[in-house]
């Protein structure tokens, strides 16, 4: 399977603008050379590992080894700095984050009702008399993985399959990883084809593209909170905890804070101070997208997401979508996460969104 270079072809054109830093007034100067964004399959290790000037940005996991991953992640997505802004638990543990929804890693992308099975909140901690409740992901193949000046590509197959294994939806996606001075930016576009049946999506909380954030990029708890302990593993009681938390989220309207749940955006951003470094991180909806504005499932604990199927859930009734697909038909999402260290403005984000809103990433035209 090929894809086409639409992504790469328009994001190669925006670099100048967005990624490089300001030339000099001096004609002598050459603009500085971009970052090389390495895109590197490991299939021995489960993983494709992505690094900007030798230096980690992130990781796509498919480890099927591992019962905590009922979907392949991006994880962990680090800043420019190098700092990590997603939680490691259940992975890799911190001391002093938070212990709780374990099918929370890194950056994903799955929904609470297909077919009326639970992609969402599959883990291993599922009990063996509840599986046939659940559906989970599986990766495929990597069809493409490319380095470059400023951005990697990586493309992934991947199926979306019942407790019976019964193959329900096809994923095709493409990853675009761009990076620049103090900023990294992952483009995610997935196409779902329904195999031979109808798949129904019906309106569902939970879903639908996301990241769960590190404990400083969390709202101010409201109460006790379970967390990981100094050596390493959960703490069995909860804990009166908020040293270092400092998230606040920011959408399109000016909403503040936890009031972004719930509400229609065509992004959100989420601001806070990780190690000392400031850090804005946000999510981008696309025109094209199903749902757009997109409403949002951001909560004050770290899951910070986007879903624009579960409408009737966030319009209390008032909207419905009971989004399907029958047998052979595809849709694709678009979606941008843009990690941006310093303290990014609401007009900064309005600009961010407005050149990725004109872009056209697709899919549409890839050869099966």
């Amino acid at each position: 399977m090929t894809f086409p270079s639409t992504i790469r072809g328009t994001g190669l054109l925006l670099l100048a603008a967005v990624l490089l830093p300001a030339c000099t007034s001096s004609s002598s100067q050459e603009p500085a050379e971009p970052p090389r964004v390495s895109v590197t399959p490991e299939p021995d290790q489960q993983r494709v590992r992505v690094q900007v000037g030798g230096e980690r940005f992130t990781s796509y996991l498919f480890d099927s080894r591992r019962q905590e991953l009922a979907k392949p992640v991006l994880h962990p997505i680090h800043m420019a700095e190098g700092t990590s802004i997603t939680r490691g638990y259940p992975i890799n543990p911190r001391p002093g984050e938070r212990v709780d929804h374990p099918h929370h890693i890194g950056h994903w992308l799955n929904y609470g009702d297909v077919n009326g099975l639970d992609f969402w909140n599959n883990t291993g901690e599922v009990p063996e008399e509840e599986r046939s409740e659940y559906g989970h992901i599986v990766h495929r193949s990597v069809e493409a993985a490319e380095s470059g000046a400023g951005e990697g590509v990586l493309d992934v197959q991947m199926d979306w399959r019942g407790p019976d294994d019964e193959t329900l939806l096809r994923e095709d996606t493409r990853f675009v990883f761009r990076a620049g001075p103090d900023r990294r930016v992952i483009d995610r576009v997935t196409r779902l084809t329904a195999t031979d049946q109808r798949v129904e999506m019906t309106d569902n909380k939970e879903g639908f593209v996301a990241v769960r954030v590190r404990r400083e990029l969390e709202h101010m708890p409201e109460g006790p909170v379970r967390i990981v302990g100094p050596d390493g593993t959960p703490m069995d009681e909860e804990v009166e905890h908020s040293e270092g938390v400092s998230g606040q989220y920011v959408n399109n309207d000016g909403v503040t804070g936890r009031a972004v749940w719930g509400q229609r955006s065509p992004w959100v951003l989420l601001k806070g101070v990780v190690e000392g470094d400031s850090v804005g991180v946000a999510i981008l909806d696309h025109p094209k997208n199903v749902g757009h504005p997109t409403y949002w499932h951001a909560r004050g604990y770290g899951l910070f997401s986007a879903n624009p199927l579960g409408q009737s859930i966030f319009s209390e009734g008032e909207e419905q979508l009971n989004f399907a697909l029958g047998s052979g038909e595809s849709v694709t999402f678009r979606y941008r996460i843009l990690v941006l260290s310093g303290d990014p403005s609401p007009s900064t984000l309005r600009s961010e969104y407005d050149q990725w809103s004109r872009m056209n990433p697709s899919l549409a035209d890839a050869s099966e």
